[in-house]
């Protein structure tokens, strides 16, 4: 079966009404694997399903509420983590992204005067960004709330649960970075 072709969640009951309406088709691809696709497979599909869904309502949430994007939250994030500053292509190899997003975002958030640019003290020639203290203080607020999103979010799921997906995703990434490092 096609990946892309739209099916219906197999997960999901049919029910009379289903026969009375036309479903939009699944957006989940993990949900259409059949028994012939890799468990390998299955499972990276289901955890980007699960991170596309979790990250598309946060950047709603954040929009709506505090009128930022993501990506603005998190160069404000890396910053709140070095009080000292990072300059801009650290910032771009934390968030991977490239140096010319990085001034972007720099450059809006300079302009609300959440961020600052300042000399870099080891390199005259480069610059270090770093928050405001209305930055720090909109970030702290943000950042609180954001927290609070995350745990509603992941309500369903038992602390031991969570725990043991901590270490199993602990264990792929230490994996993953091990292949990198061959």
């Amino acid at each position: 079966m096609p990946l892309t072709e739209p099916d219906r969640d197999p997960d999901r009951e049919n029910t009379d009404a289903d026969a009375d309406t036309e479903t939009a088709p699944v957006l989940d691809l993990a949900s259409r694997l059949t028994q012939d696709h890799h468990q390998s497979l299955k499972l990276w599909l289901r955890m980007l399903s699960c991170t596309v869904k979790i990250e598309n309502e946060i950047r709603s949430r954040l929009r709506a509420t505090f009128g930022i994007t993501l990506p603005r939250f998190d160069l404000m994030a890396q910053l709140e983590r070095h009080p000292q500053g990072l300059r801009m292509g650290e910032l771009s190899r934390r968030m991977m992204v490239t140096g010319g997003n990085i001034t972007g975002i720099t450059d809006q958030l300079e302009q609300e005067k959440l961020v600052v640019r300042v000399p870099d003290p080891r390199d005259g020639r480069a610059y270090s960004v770093k928050l405001t203290t209305a930055g720090r203080r909109a970030f702290t607020t943000m950042a609180q709330v954001h927290e609070g999103w995350i745990a509603e979010l992941l309500q369903d799921i038992s602390g031991d649960d969570k725990t043991r997906l901590i270490e199993l995703l602990a264990q792929m990434k230490h994996g993953l970075n091990a292949r990198d490092e061959q």
